[in-house]
């Protein structure tokens, strides 16, 4: 590969919970949490709000990201608990899995400590613009499907396994650039954008979106940029993005509970006429050169370009559902093994009546996996590596 794959915007360190049931059963006993307190939306300011946030998620089966009022309401939390601490960030987490398919990266980072560089492969390079250590942790929970918590009024009970985030990372909301950011992308081949959803301040967001379209004219013509929405604080924000970025974006990825808030309802992503009418909906306020959805049954893209983006679909979704059936350290003997699974029959349905029907989409089912322990932590940012890995692979091979 004669290109670098530039990853951004910022990375995160995460403080990896270990899912235990008797530790939020006594929290939630402990806090006198009832059934009824259980909400989303509510501000997180402290170990409570963030009980009763986990524990409304929990009961729901969705995945989030949400802001907390400070980094010392996921301390407290975590001390409850057993953790790992690792590396995060879509930009990271695809480049750790780019790493483990032979593929090196250069990172660009917005806070810098002795986590980052004692988990980072040396394979991957980084530029930061931080001037100092700091440490903001996200607390990342990831649940089982069945996970049950008893409450003094009742129980709840997971429907699906999921993740959820937790964050304030003053770093990554002010999303400081790295001067040799522009430099960075003179040789790209790649670029990855994301991280914005994580900024607050309007006038800020203006900044550096223009920032960075200006550091992205140093990029070759032929250069993929793809661009990874996320759990934005401030949904509006997301709107800013698009108006300032589109015309770049070469690809623009979602999962499903993004699609489902920009929508603003729920989707069945088995109903063929529903997930029909809602990538019609999306499109309509993302008209993206190739829009991807990622879900867990299917990937598809639609868009103009969505018909040379096949390959790149079917190496992500492999490659996500390596890490959900191995974890972090899956190999590419992993994932030649995972191609050999039978894939979700429902999925698999819906992907040929979608493409069917929507003019110039392609579609990839994902795979029906029996994990007794399943990783969901990061899917989608490792959906994102996987991609980006069989972009670059087939322009190789091409």
């Amino acid at each position: 590969m004669d290109r670098t794959l530039v990853l951004g915007l910022g990375g995160t360190v995460d403080y990896e919970l270990r899912w235990d049931s008797s530790v939020f059963d006594t929290l939630a006993h402990a806090h006198g949490v009832r059934r009824h307190e259980l909400t989303t939306t509510a501000p997180i300011v402290d170990e409570r709000s963030l009980l009763v946030a986990v524990l409304a998620f929990v009961a729901s089966g969705t995945g989030a990201e949400r802001f907390v009022a400070s980094s010392e309401v996921i301390e407290d939390f975590v001390s409850h608990f057993d953790y790992a601490i690792t590396l995060g960030g879509t930009g990271v987490r695809a480049g750790l899995v780019l790493d483990a398919l032979g593929l090196p990266s250069t990172q660009h980072l917005v806070s810098i400590d002795d986590n980052v560089r004692r988990l980072l492969p040396d394979t991957i390079s980084y530029i930061c613009s931080a001037t100092e250590d700091t440490l903001d942790p996200h607390l990342i929970v990831q649940y089982p499907v069945g996970a049950h918590v008893r409450l003094t009024d009742g129980d709840v009970l997971s429907p699906a396994p999921n993740r959820l985030i937790f964050a304030n990372d003053p770093p990554n909301r002010r999303m400081l650039l790295s001067a040799e950011l522009p430099a960075s992308l003179s040789g790209a081949g790649v670029f990855l954008v994301s991280g914005f959803n994580t900024m607050q301040d309007h006038d800020l967001l203006e900044l550096r979106l223009a920032e960075v379209h200006r550091a992205m004219q140093s990029l070759p013509a032929d250069a993929l940029v793809y661009y990874e929405d996320a759990g934005f604080y401030t949904r509006d924000f997301a709107d800013t993005v698009r108006r300032r970025l589109l015309p770049q974006i070469d690809v623009y990825g979602m999962n499903e509970d993004e699609l489902q808030e920009y929508l603003g309802r729920a989707v069945n992503l088995l109903d063929t006429a529903d997930v029909i009418r809602a990538l019609r909906e999306v499109q309509t306020i993302i008209p993206a050169r190739a829009l991807v959805v990622h879900t867990r049954y299917w990937a598809i893209a639609v868009g103009p370009d969505a018909g040379r983006h096949r390959s790149a679909l079917d190496s992500a979704v492999r490659v996500a559902a390596t890490r959900y059936r191995v974890g972090d350290a899956l190999t590419s003997a992993d994932i030649d093994d995972t191609a050999a699974m039978p894939r979700h029959g429902g999925g698999e349905a819906l992907v040929v009546a979608v493409e069917a029907a929507l003019p110039g989409a392609v579609g990839v089912a994902a795979f029906s996996l029996d994990v007794p322990t399943p990783t969901t932590v990061g899917l989608g940012d490792t959906f994102v590596g996987g991609f980006l890995a069989g972009a670059v692979l087939s322009k190789e091979n091409a």
